[in-house]
């Protein structure tokens, strides 16, 4: 059997490219794989290179890996595409954060919606674009997946411009099924979850507990926790989803388990994403006497840790020694389900998953083609999107105007219209006078200019 082409664009992604070949590995599929890594730095190349080379020594795994900066040398003939790029970097991810704040705009992620959200998709945008159509001619029937965010602008316009399939990938709703397992305090993998959304505001509609309605179980957990809760609030110092030794409680994430309250719907994936598409609720990033990314959900410690990782990266990578014995331990298993995908779409099991797809029926109530994260079985060829549960009107009207949004930014990145992206800016919510949005438009245009040559025309 001829092995399977599995090419790693971004491969230089501190923790992704590890843990999948972690889990190929693990799995005892090494005779069924190859893997082309594609990085445009060759220091993060040549570094990971050897730290996979490491990894299948470590196991005597036997997978060819070929290395490069050029992606058109590596694609022709691939079963599978996946891209994790971040143009700029983590420093443009940090300049996405500083420059709105200083318009006193304050995101605790600011890399999907927002401010931040937008300028990192006029990097991004042109370059997927690129992508795409290299995938197109050179390996038009491989399966191209795109982890890289702003999830939504991207594959949509990638679909929109060029025609090509992407499938968009995130970890967000497998994450957060975990993390309301923790809150019920029941087994792990024993919640399921069914939703309609846009990447990070995937709105769950059903959760299940071992295949059993789990949503009056949500609701008597809340009972528990409300005579409380503005207590807890008013004592926090300290706010992130991730909070070790304990399970996880209403007043970790107030907003999402306020909204779950109201609609017996919960917003995936939880404050820290979902307190982005309603910036209109948040004045001067006010949250519970916070300040949004700075006490709130700090993003910049969270930025600065890709820089603790990469360094980890290369010093393990370039060290003499062999691999540490307790590597496998401290890099589990790939969140984002990607091996499984692709069982199910090679072998035909109808597995279904939470995927980005254009909306070609599954929620009629939404736009047709908006790229929506739904539930989709995967199938012999391709994936096939479930119909959606119908949502209150509230929820419809915020999703369509976000998609509105999306849809004004991805015209501006392609464009290169600073007049369309101050649009954008004012579509999405953030900036209330195009005077503000002109200024913090300009402002990031300023800092980002080596990465935006479609705006120099």
């Amino acid at each position: 059997m001829s092995r399977l082409k599995l090419v790693l664009i971004g491969a230089g992604s501190t923790v992704f490219t590890q843990r999948l070949v972690a889990d190929i590995i693990l799995a005892g599929e090494a005779h069924l794989w190859e893997l082309a890594l594609v990085d445009i730095d060759p220091v993060t190349l040549d570094a990971v290179k050897k730290l996979v080379a490491k990894m299948l020594e470590a196991r005597q795994a036997d997978i060819p890996v070929t290395a490069t900066t050029d992606r058109r040398e590596v694609l022709k003939g691939a079963h599978f595409v996946v891209t994790t790029i971040a143009v700029g970097g983590r420093k443009g991810w940090q300049t996405d954060i500083e420059i709105p704040r200083k318009h006193r705009i304050y995101q605790p992620v600011g890399d999907t919606a927002m401010p931040g959200g937008i300028s990192r998709a006029m990097r991004m945008i042109p370059q997927m674009i690129d992508i795409a159509r290299d995938v197109e001619e050179l390996c038009p029937d491989a399966h191209f997946f795109n982890y890289s965010n702003p999830m939504t602008a991207i594959c949509r316009a990638i679909r929109k411009e060029t025609g090509v399939p992407v499938v968009g990938l995130c970890h967000g709703v497998h994450h957060v099924e975990g993390v309301l397992a923790r809150f019920l305090g029941v087994e792990e993998g024993s919640i399921s979850s069914f939703g309609i959304g846009l990447n990070h505001l995937t709105f769950l509609t059903r959760l299940r507990h071992n295949g059993k309605d789990a949503i009056p179980m949500f609701q008597a957990k809340l009972d528990e926790q409300e005579a409380g809760l503005t207590e807890e609030l008013a004592g926090k110092k300290v706010w992130d989803n991730i909070v070790e030794g304990r399970a996880p409680r209403w007043a970790d994430d107030p907003f999402a388990w306020g909204m779950f309250r109201s609609y017996s719907i919960f917003p995936c994936a939880m404050d820290r994403h979902a307190v982005e598409f309603y910036p209109e609720r948040f004045p001067g990033g006010a949250y519970h006497g916070h300040r949004l990314g700075v006490e709130a959900f700090p993003i910049d410690a969270r930025i600065g840790l890709g820089d603790v990782w990469y360094d980890e990266m290369l010093a393990i990578a370039n060290s003499p020694d062999p691999l540490p014995g307790s590597y496998y331990e401290n890099v589990p298993g790939e969140s984002e389900q990607l091996l499984e995908m692709m069982h199910s779409l090679l072998y035909d099991r109808r597995e279904v998953f939470s995927v980005n797809l254009p909306n070609d029926g599954a929620a009629p109530y939404l736009p047709k083609d908006a790229v929506l994260e739904c539930n989709a079985a995967a199938i012999g060829s391709s994936f096939k999107a479930l119909r959606a549960d119908d949502l209150p009107p509230a929820l419809v009207a915020k999703l369509c105007s976000k998609i509105s949004a999306v849809e004004i930014t991805v015209e501006a990145a392609v464009e290169g219209s600073r007049d369309k992206m101050i649009e954008a800016m004012i579509a999405d919510g953030s900036v209330g006078t195009t005077d503000a949005a002109a200024k913090l438009t300009d402002d990031l245009l300023a800092a980002h200019a080596e990465h935006l040559p479609q705006f120099a025309k």
